[in-house]
């Protein structure tokens, strides 16, 4: 029997607010976890509709080596918007346009999120054909650098995950 037969549309989704809510809630208590377990089952099941279907996931083990890169670029870029900012020189801001490959629209979100949280850079709008990601970079010197490394870094894997 499936997680969907079951009454849980999204089970990782009812596992993540269950385990949100007790973070939010005072303390660990008989009230709170039966809030959490309401959540868990109710948001859910209110909003499975508005999900796009999920792609299969071919290569779990890649998000783990994904993880490790998304926190590693996040605390180099950390550093670098730091430094960029006490300097004296101007930052070269840019829009880029970023050619996709990824066709499913949770994996372009998952790379514009990443694109997002990473210091420096903000994905700005997807192209009505989702063909095209324009990101916005707070200092860039090569456009097609920019492209090639979130290519290499963020969309490969995610393509190797997903596709």
């Amino acid at each position: 029997m499936t997680a969907e037969r079951l009454g849980f549309p999204q089970p990782w989704l009812s596992v993540a607010l269950f385990v949100v809510w007790q973070f939010l809630a005072d303390g660990v208590s008989g009230a709170s976890v039966v809030m959490g377990i309401i959540l868990a089952v109710i948001i859910p099941q209110i909003t499975h509709r508005f999900w796009p279907d999920s792609p299969r996931m071919r290569k779990p083990w890649v998000m783990i080596r994904y993880l490790v890169v998304v926190i590693y670029d996040i605390i180099v870029a950390s550093i670098t918007v730091a430094i960029l900012i006490l300097n004296p020189r101007r930052p070269r801001p840019a829009f880029v346009s970023y050619p996709l490959t990824l066709d499913h629209p949770l994996a372009i979100t998952m790379l514009a999120s990443t694109i997002s949280l990473t210091p420096g850079t903000v994905s700005a709008d997807v192209s009505d054909d989702g063909e095209l990601l324009l990101i916005h970079a707070l200092d860039v010197d090569d456009n097609e650098e920019l492209i090639r490394a979130i290519h290499q870094r963020y969309e490969k894997p995610l393509m190797e995950m997903f596709q």
